[in-house]
């Protein structure tokens, strides 16, 4: 096990990271410019290629799955990890110092979701989150999920209701969330940007892959249909930075305005580039 900060990541967990590292970029970019942050990524990029041998001009997909092969059993991997993940925050505070996040916009949060294990999700009036997540929920395939940037699952009612409109079967809480927000415009709900949920302050880090799990909740068992592939439809991953406590009927605030406490007790323990072996 490995600590970077205050999240903990299996070995399996951290190659897993790297493997995704293309996609953890570029759904973050993606139609956002800033010179500070493609500095971030070049000098990442010749960082990666020294740790893995690869070629300096390889992107940063092509990197991050050397990276997953050549790092699994190698006493190098924590070191990149952390590497990898303080870079991913300090590009999205670039892309924010340089104007590219949405503005503020205020929600709600319309149901909380928990379970035992998959799905569906049922209703709870509150619940508290750590870096791990929703305290007390759980994911019944690990290797899918749980990995830090996957601590909170978030999903759109008002996207949900799109989707029953056109004959899916699904409630709130069906396709796993455990958020379940009310009154933001999801289109600007992605990588990137950061969320306030009831005391919880949230990273946005992936749009969440359909799972086959959720199957049932899709006419013709289409949860393809929830793609991110196929517009702003998706469920979001999100980072804890602040843990807190979070009831039904809490304002959700889209983008921020972080003080400087919480930017303290966060960024010096996400920046801070130590990762700590731990036993388990």
């Amino acid at each position: 096990m490995l600590s970077v900060g205050p999240y903990r990541f299996t070995t399996q967990d951290s190659i897993r990271t790297l493997g995704n590292l293309g996609g953890l970029w570029s759904t973050m970019t993606a139609g956002r410019t800033s010179a500070r942050t493609d500095d971030l990524e070049r000098d990442l990029r010749s960082r990666l290629s020294r740790s893995t041998g690869a070629a300096p001009a390889a992107d940063l997909a092509e990197l991050g799955l050397a990276a997953q092969l050549a790092l699994k059993n190698s006493p190098a991997l924590g070191e990149v990890l952390a590497d990898v993940w303080t870079t991913l925050r300090a590009a999205s505070d670039a892309l924010r110092a340089d104007g590219q996040m949405p503005a503020q916009v205020t929600g709600t949060v319309v149901q909380l979701s928990t379970s035992g294990g998959g799905v569906p999700k049922l209703a709870v009036p509150a619940v508290d989150v750590g870096f791990r997540g929703v305290v007390g929920d759980v994911q019944r395939v690990r290797v899918h999920h749980g990995r830090p940037w996957q601590a909170l699952c978030i999903y759109s009612d008002e996207v949900i209701d799109e989707l029953r409109a056109e004959g899916h079967p699904l409630e709130r809480g069906s396709v796993g969330e455990n958020i379940t927000l009310r009154g933001l415009p999801w289109d600007q709900v992605r990588p990137g940007v950061l969320l306030q949920i009831g005391t919880v302050l949230a990273h946005v880090q992936a749009f969440a892959e359909p799972c086959n799990s959720n199957r049932s909740f899709f006419l013709d068992g289409d949860f393809q249909r929830m793609n991110a592939d196929r517009g702003p439809v998706s469920r979001i991953y999100a980072t804890v930075l602040q843990p807190g406590h979070i009831e039904a009927g809490d304002a959700a605030i889209l983008e921020p305005t972080v003080d400087g406490t919480i930017d303290a007790a966060t960024g010096a323990s996400i920046h801070a580039a130590s990762v700590i072996p731990t036993a388990g």
